[in-house]
């Protein structure tokens, strides 16, 4: 081998080496540039209060512009299919949310994304547990009460939710499944409506998210009869978990967190879960998040994997039990 034909061999040795090393420098160099988090739900919902907020403390914590990007629609089919199809370099965030990461999957004949493979897990933010409501017409003043009382009227007692296949609804279900009662459930095109038609007593009950509720049952427009998660919330600190109540083991309700598209690489998604995981862990944040009735979570991005995957099993045997169809 000639000097030349060495060099020119070295050349592209070197020049091949240094392409590889790109990835591995950028990702440490991550973020070098602004980023978005889709939330595929319309503004001014607990939904989109997570997503400006995972926005601001990444904006403030990275000096880089944090925006957020409201995709509603299709219950929330269509922001997941934007946040899967992102390009996979960690800036395009998804608000991930049970409703159509585990329970679309099983209502749905055909998604344009799938949530078990499409998205790497970042981090789960909060738990919402459910609260049911009764207005106070309805003569029940607890959970057992209620429990007995629909038992005595089979498919007499209503509870209005947010639509077919809603964590209201499903949360309903789970709770007729469990307490072994027939309960009509009664869907609306969004909690507000549902929420309207039960304090003008159209319908009996409602299970939804507490910061839609507490306003209400601190007025003493609705009666809370029981939180469906496996504590006391802060919120409503004297209302029993319905596991107190007299169901046992039973709990229920959703969960918000952040995914990334697929292939978005190991070391971006662990610096954005350390720095996710700090934002929960700030008094200010957790004090805000108890107040709207959300539970801080927080876990790696392989435990909230897990999660899904369980969840996507545990709704597809409540959506096959109960005959959940969409309209």
């Amino acid at each position: 081998m000639t000097l030349s034909s060495f060099s020119r061999l070295l050349g592209v040795t070197l020049a091949c080496a240094a392409s590889l090393m790109v990835p591995a420098v950028a990702q440490t160099d991550f973020p070098s540039k602004g980023m978005r988090v889709i939330v595929p739900f319309p503004p001014g919902g607990a939904s989109d209060t997570l997503g400006r907020m995972v926005a601001q403390h990444l904006a403030t914590a990275w000096g880089q512009p944090a925006i957020v990007e409201n995709r509603p629609g299709a219950g929330g089919n269509i922001g997941a299919e934007a946040g899967a199809k992102a390009p996979a370099d960690g800036y395009t965030l998804t608000l991930a949310a049970a409703g159509f990461m585990a329970v679309n999957p099983s209502l749905y004949p055909k998604l344009n994304y799938d949530s078990a493979t499409d998205f790497q897990p970042v981090a789960l933010l909060v738990k919402a547990p459910l609260l049911l409501v009764v207005h106070p017409k309805v003569p029940a003043q607890n959970a057992r009460e209620f429990i007995d009382l629909a038992k005595r009227s089979p498919g007499r007692i209503t509870i209005g939710n947010g639509g077919t296949g809603t964590a209201q609804h499903l949360g309903g279900v789970s709770f007729g499944l469990a307490a072994g009662v027939d309960v009509g459930h009664i869907p609306y095109k969004g909690s507000a409506p549902a929420t309207t038609d039960l304090l003008g007593g159209v319908v009996d009950a409602q299970f939804d998210n507490l910061v839609t509720l507490v306003p209400f049952v601190k007025s003493g427009k609705l009666r809370a009869l029981g939180v469906s998660s496996t504590q006391r919330v802060a919120a409503l600190p004297e209302v029993p978990t319905l596991a107190e109540a007299g169901l046992p083991g039973f709990e229920d309700g959703t969960w918000y967190g952040i995914v990334a598209p697929r292939n978005t690489p190991k070391a971006v998604v662990d610096k954005l879960n350390a720095e996710l995981l700090r934002m929960l862990s700030q008094p200010d944040i957790k004090e805000k998040l108890l107040s709207m009735g959300l539970q801080p979570a927080g876990n790696s991005p392989a435990e909230f994997g897990a999660l899904i995957r369980s969840e996507i099993g545990k709704y597809r045997t409540i959506v096959k039990t109960a005959n959940v169809k969409i309209d």
